[in-house]
């Protein structure tokens, strides 16, 4: 759970890091696991593929960042019973979600940014929602994001960028370019001029929170460091999406108290022979 000054910060800035989130064996254990999972240098798909239809399990996603680089990032509609759903159920997450959504939450989907060393792609200034609410069919912002740094995010790597309070100018226009939603330059020219820019440099197992109006971005990874997270995405049972699409419509999320998370991570860990 949030405390009130967290949440507080979260009302004002749109995001707040939350250290420590993760345990440092459930940080470890999430690193070992992704380094060793094959399904997450698998081949890649073009964002416009994923939008013709609700994929039946995880996929690699990769588009341009408008200089030439690819961006990756391994992402999941679903919830199974891998470290990585265990982390999206856990309820130190889901509690907290419900408390800035203001009711009840469920999956809308988990990814790992894969920002590899010294090839790792940027991300545009954009906003969540100016994904979900075309994509997802979603008419109102009820959404939210947590990010876990799975090794440590730095200026140096790429690490979150955002605009401190660009939450409350409500859903901007957004085009796509090479399969990224683009926030519009001039509104983003105009709202950095008058908010604060904030690096998220984060430790392994620190998770940030952040609302689906948050305009961030993320420059290439130039460094000799990757730097990957899990971003866990929710949508409040309340905006259900009034048509299909690939992402899922409500329903009930199961929560994991914090024994069952670890437990889970270290089966599958043993289970992958490591």
């Amino acid at each position: 759970m949030l405390t009130d000054t967290q949440l507080q910060d979260l009302e004002r800035d749109g995001f707040v890091i939350v250290e420590n989130l993760f345990s440092a064996e459930e940080a470890d254990l999430l690193l070992k696991i992704a380094s060793a999972d094959a399904s997450m240098e698998g081949p890649a798909v073009h964002p416009s593929e994923v939008l013709k239809m609700r994929r039946a399990s995880a996929q690699v996603v990769s588009a341009g960042d408008g200089a030439g680089r690819q961006t990756r990032f391994w992402v999941d509609d679903n919830v199974g019973e891998d470290y990585y759903s265990a982390i999206a159920r856990s309820r130190r997450i889901v509690d907290a979600m419900e408390q800035v959504l203001d009711g009840e939450v469920y999956h809308w989907h988990h990814k790992m940014m894969l920002k590899s060393a010294r090839t790792g792609g940027a991300f545009m200034w954009h906003q969540d929602f100016g994904y979900w609410h075309e994509t997802g069919y979603c008419l109102f912002p009820y959404m939210g994001s947590c990010m876990i740094a799975v090794n440590r995010t730095t200026k140096e790597n790429g690490c979150l960028q955002a605009l401190a309070g660009s939450h409350h100018m409500g859903l901007i226009r957004h085009e796509r370019v090479e399969g990224q939603a683009k926030a519009d330059p001039e509104r983003v020219a105009a709202a950095a001029e008058r908010l604060p820019l904030v690096h998220l440099e984060m430790e392994p197992g620190t998770g940030a929170f952040f609302h689906a109006n948050l305009l961030h971005r993320s420059d290439a990874n130039e460094s000799d460091d990757p730097r990957w997270t899990l971003i866990c995405c929710y949508n409040a049972a309340r905006n259900d999406p009034y048509r299909d699409s690939h992402h899922p419509r409500y329903t009930p999320l199961e929560k994991l108290d914090d024994d069952e998370i670890v437990r889970i991570g270290r089966a599958q860990w043993d289970g992958m022979g490591q």
